[in-house]
Parts: structure tokens; sequence; C-alpha cells
């Protein structure tokens, strides 16, 4: 049974950082695309960000802020955040592709996702 699990999430104050985990089992993502969407309260999930191999892809209001990577060797994928504003509180969620290396902004082409970690960032 493949799993995505989040953790690192919590409450924060602006301007601050966070660092979000997402830890797979029962399979192996090392070529697939991996990332991370994220669902304020009353909007649409949005892309926030993606990896596959070395190349990564970022929504503009993140970048320059957030930082995605993996540790293959782990099946754990990472994201940290820094200067972290209001408009970031959201649950985070990661997802992963079944198979493929190409990063998609739709959530359609992620087949496996995690139970989500809540941000929160205070004012």
């Amino acid at each position: 049974q493949v799993q995505l699990v989040e953790s690192g999430g919590g409450l924060v104050q602006a301007g601050g950082s966070l660092r979000l985990s997402c830890a797979a089992s029962g399979r192996t993502f090392s070529s697939a695309a991996m990332g991370w969407f994220r669902q304020a309260p009353g909007k649409e999930q949005e892309f926030v960000t993606a990896i596959s191999g070395g190349y990564t892809q970022y929504t503009d209001s993140v970048k320059g802020r957030f930082t995605i990577s993996r540790d293959n060797a782990k099946n754990t994928m990472y994201l940290d955040m820094s200067s972290l504003k209001p408009e970031d509180t959201a649950v985070y969620y990661c997802a992963a592709r079944v198979s493929g290396s190409t990063i998609y902004t739709d959530r359609a082409k992620y087949s496996y996702w995690g139970q989500g970690t809540q941000v929160t960032v205070s004012s």
C-alpha cells in the first residue's frame, strides 16, 4: 500500500520559517515527479511546487521563498518555507505521480496524495 505522510506544519509568525516533510512508503518515487499543493480556507487547491530529477518548478507567489528538495535514499520530499506570509496559510498536501518525470501543475496528473498538514502564518 502506497502512502504519503506529511509532517512539519504548525503555527508561525509572519517572516518565519517552516520545513515540511513528505515521507513515502510502499514504493519508491525516485524517477517520478512529486510536488506540493495547498488549499486555503474557501479557496481551491493550488499548485505550489514540484520536483523531478534536477528540475523544479514554483508558482510565482513562492519563488525565492520556498525550496523543494528530495532525498531519494530516504524516499522523502521536503519543502523549506521562509519569509512566510499570512497568505501562505493553508493545508499543504504532498503528491506524487504514478510514473513519469514530467512536472505538471494540474493536480489531476498526480495519483498519490498525503493527508495534508496545516500551516498557519500569523500577522
